[in-house]
């Protein structure tokens, strides 16, 4: 692998989820396989513990040992950037140098969203963050009340800290977003899309680097990714379309996203139990057999194009 202030992002970062037990404990031994399953999926660096890693029901500790786990079983075979969301930056700061010292490849931080906040004070924020890490950072601004950082403030915090590298959106209709943050950087600061790889192929064509997805459904939205490299909008377009009912249902509520997700990995062999830590949503029975159908689509169009349920070494024996 690259070193770490020297690596691209082109393709899939999927968050990965944080695996629970039935006593809501960490599964520590089904982390291992979910970090196997993102490097199987033609990922090119993967991210934890994130909003779809149930980060804000973790302890500081907790949410340290994910990432230390992950690097050492990535062993170098693709990026981890550990992700630190505080509205304190001293607190930021300090996850931020722990993380860098288990040997992550990068930092990324959500914009601190819960009062509102002019961009200078974003700024001083974001200038700490970066004056104590080495290592690259990605920051995530997802505001859907209001606005997100613009490409002033993107581009102006680039040129004064050069290892901010990337901005992960996650808003509708930003193609002209991202046309702006790369003609204000000069193309060195790459865009990333999230809201579960939603808007990808109206923001592939615009530049964006990246799509940060849910881990379940990251080789097929891969898939997406490598065609529209070879112009293939039409057969990008067909899967996308698949899976869109699947990411659709599962954003209307985050805590709902957890259930979907951890249900489909069940579905796939990856995980053994679907368990979303408490505080979470009591699903109705309407929305588990949506749930169970979409998932069985996913599950059906794997099958049409000819990719492994699990592409990892199976669970108990079970098959692939």
């Amino acid at each position: 692998m690259a070193k770490a202030n020297e690596f691209r992002l082109n393709g899939i970062v999927p968050i990965i989820p944080t695996p629970f037990t039935v006593e809501e404990q960490i599964d520590w031994p089904s982390q291992p396989r979910l970090i196997d399953f993102a490097c199987a999926a033609g990922a090119c660096a993967m991210c934890l513990p994130a909003y779809a890693s149930e980060f804000y029901k973790l302890s500081e500790s907790e949410r340290l040992r994910l990432v230390s786990e992950a690097v050492r079983h990535a062993a170098g075979r693709i990026p981890v950037f550990a992700q630190v969301n505080f509205v304190s930056v001293t607190q930021a700061v300090e996850t931020a140098r722990e993380a860098q010292k288990t040997g992550a490849s990068a930092i990324a931080a959500a914009v601190p969203r819960m009062f509102a906040l002019g961009e200078p004070d974003l700024y001083h924020y974001f200038d700490r963050l970066l004056s104590s890490i080495d290592i690259p950072l990605l920051i995530q601004d997802v505001n859907p009340s209001g606005p997100t950082v613009t490409a002033r403030f993107v581009s102006e915090l680039h040129r004064a800290h050069p290892h901010f590298r990337w901005i992960k959106l996650e808003e509708p209709m930003m193609s002209s977003k991202v046309t702006a943050i790369l003609e204000a950087t000069n193309g060195e600061v790459g865009v990333l899309e999230g809201w579960g790889g939603m808007y990808m192929l109206d923001l592939i064509p615009a530049g964006i680097c990246g799509v940060m997805p849910g881990l379940a459904v990251s080789d097929l939205l891969a898939k997406v990714f490598q065609l529209t490299a070879k112009d293939d909008m039409v057969g990008a377009h067909k899967i996308h379309a698949a899976v869109l009912p699947q990411i659709v249902l599962s954003l209307q509520h985050m805590e709902l996203f957890h259930h979907a997700e951890k249900r489909l990995l069940v579905a796939r062999g990856i995980l053994p139990e679907a368990v979303v830590r408490q505080l979470t949503l009591k699903l109705d029975r309407h929305t588990e057999n949506r749930i169970s159908f979409l998932n069985e689509q996913i599950l059906a169009l794997l099958d049409r194009l000819e990719l492994p349920h699990n592409p990892i070494p199976t669970m108990a024996g079970q098959p692939h």
